[in-house]
Order: C-alpha cells, then structure tokens, then sequence
C-alpha cells in the first residue's frame, strides 16, 4: 500500500505563488507515476499535472502550462507542485495521486491507484 499526503494549500491572492508538496510512504517512491489532480465545488475532478518516476515523461493540464512546475525528488519520496500566477479559477482542493507498473503518464482520475487527502487551495481576485 502507498499512503500519500498533500501539504502547502492556502490562501493567495491572485498573481500569487504556492508551492504543494506530497510526500508518500508505505512502498518505494521510485518507478510510480505521480501526479496532481484539482477538484472545484460541484466540478469533475480534473487532472493538471504528472511525472513519470523518471521525470523524463511530463504532462500538464493546458492552462495551467507555463504557470505551473511539477517536479520530483525520489530520495524523499516527494513531489511538488509549484504554483505561479496564480488566478481565481484554480481555486480547488488539490489531490496528489500515484500509478505504478507505467511509463506514460494517465491524464483521468481512473489511471490511478492511490490518492491523497487533497489540500485546500484559494485564490482571491
């Protein structure tokens, strides 16, 4: 079993930055897909951003390209989503999940195995 927590959600005004961080445990970080999903009041569940274990395969949610940075550090068993202008409309609780036995990274929620507990993130306008 893999456990993974989500930390680093707040409250930002727009133009703001953020930095989500997801530590896993209970099985080797190393060869899992990660990846950050976000989900709006009364929205679908969307995917914004993933990474192969070898960070060689990254894919991100189109409006969020060129703001957001996922990234990994498999010593700590930690990824990151770096959050840069941020604007209203990426206001969500935000899950990290994880995918193992595959290269490609899943853009749907049903390409995951294992799920966080989300962390809340707020912008204002």
């Amino acid at each position: 079993q893999v456990q993974l927590v989500e930390s680093g959600g707040g409250l930002v005004q727009a133009g703001g930055s953020l930095r989500l961080a997801c530590v896993a445990s209970g099985r080797t970080f190393s060869r899992y897909v990660m990846g950050w999903f976000r989900q709006a009041p009364g929205k679908e569940r969307e995917f914004v951003a993933g990474v192969s274990w070898s960070g060689d395969n990254i894919k991100y949610l189109d409006s969020v390209k060129g703001r957001f940075t996922i990234s990994r550090d498999n010593g700590k068993n930690t990824i990151y989503l770096q959050m840069n202008s941020l604007k209203p409309e990426d206001t969500a609780v935000y899950y990290c999940a994880a995918r193992s036995g595959m290269s490609v990274v899943p853009t749907t929620s049903t390409g995951y195995d294992y799920w966080g507990q989300g962390t809340q993130v707020t912008v204002s306008s």
